[in-house]
């Protein structure tokens, strides 16, 4: 499969056509062309190398649907014409207890999970090239079977923003009546704050944006708080069940505690640059959790699918062009987006100026086909 792809080969570019082929389909495994591939915040901290892991060239994108256009050998759940949706993950050992429970994220193979781009959780020197493309090649057991009800432009978002925040909620046991605080209401939030509603939660949306406030009611949240209104943080102490804390960068923890219950869990979804000064003090004379949570397995990415399709949940999103994703990291940067941005692939596919001027890159590699 020869694909056109926008990613950049260093952190301080700007992202740029490039081409490289996909092996075909082997046994086991599905072509899809691309319809639409969403753009998450990790996108913009992967291309910029924030977190000093980038493989180069990094090709983003993991919110992935499209049409199904092959299928190798032994494949039962796809046929061509299909729609199916990728994650951010495309392999991993199939083999390890992890895997076997359905959190393929976790995988303890040799490689642990092949992610969608940037190649294995545990890098070996290989890469892997994202939906910033015009399509992809994955094995059967990553792909997403998409529920009618959903439209393609609203796909790819609930396979990664909604995967990530309703993970936690069922890992923990949210329950009907209880009170769920969503920290940080971007791309990720919005999401947190419709799940939790379509799980029957109290749901409180916590900001420090309250310009968001009418936004943010209108997605159900049963509360908004402004994080730096001591009045309002005062008068909601101890309230808060679980939280789902989505800001996506280093931030200060400590005014949020006060929020949560006794024996509450605060789930970090997002920032992977850590916290500063945090006060342990008030988490142990509370029993106040702090635990960590990536995406989810693919069979919970299947069931959130499910759920948004049942209880009409849906990213609010806004479509661009490929050739506009600067401009869609810049403003989200800037916290300039209600909520999601998507890619209408179309748009590469049918700019020939892309086409002409895209460099050569190495052929990406997504492993083999085990388990």
């Amino acid at each position: 499969m020869d694909v056109i792809g926008y990613g950049t080969k260093k952190a301080s570019a700007h992202l740029s056509p490039l081409k490289f082929t996909r092996a075909d389909a082997r046994a086991g495994e599905i072509a899809i062309e691309i319809s639409h591939c969403g753009v998450c915040h990790s996108d913009l901290h992967q291309a910029r190398d924030d977190w000093d892991n980038t493989v180069w060239p990094c090709i983003p994108g993991h919110e992935i649907v499209g049409k199904v256009v092959a299928v190798g050998d032994g494949v039962t759940r796809f046929a061509v014409g299909d729609r199916a949706a990728v994650g951010c993950m495309v392999n991993s050992c199939q083999q390890c207890e992890q895997c076997k429970a359905g959190d393929e994220q976790y995988c303890t193979g040799p490689k642990s999970c092949t992610l969608t781009y940037n190649g294995p959780k545990k890098p070996d020197g290989t890469n892997t090239y994202g939906g910033y493309s015009t399509g992809i090649v994955v094995r059967e057991e990553f792909a997403l079977t998409v529920p009618d009800a959903i439209q393609s432009t609203h796909v790819g978002p609930i396979v990664c923003a909604g995967i990530t925040t309703y993970q936690p909620m069922k890992y923990f046991g949210l329950k009907e009546g209880q009170t769920l605080g969503v920290a940080g209401i971007g791309g990720l939030g919005h999401m947190a704050v419709q799940l939790g509603k379509a799980l029957s939660a109290r749901v409180v949306a916590i900001t420090t944006s309250p310009e968001k406030t009418d936004d943010i009611e209108k997605l159900g949240a049963d509360l908004v708080i402004d994080v730096n209104d001591k009045d309002a943080m005062e008068a909601n102490a101890k309230t808060i069940d679980l939280m789902i804390n989505t800001i996506p960068y280093k931030h200060d923890l400590n005014p949020y505690l006060p929020l949560m219950k006794s024996k509450s869990q605060i789930a970090v979804v997002g920032n992977f640059l850590g916290f500063d000064d945090l006060d342990t003090a008030t988490m142990v004379f509370e029993h106040i959790g702090l635990t960590g949570s990536l995406i989810g397995g693919i069979a919970d990415t299947q069931e959130v699918l499910e759920l948004c399709a049942k209880h009409d949940v849906r990213p609010e999103i806004e479509l661009i062009r490929m050739d506009q994703i600067d401009e869609a990291f810049e403003r989200m940067q800037k916290e300039d987006v209600r909520f999601r941005h998507v890619i209408d692939m179309d748009s590469l596919r049918s700019d020939t100026s892309a086409a002409e001027k895209a460099e050569t890159v190495d052929d990406p590699i997504r492993g083999e086909v085990v388990g």
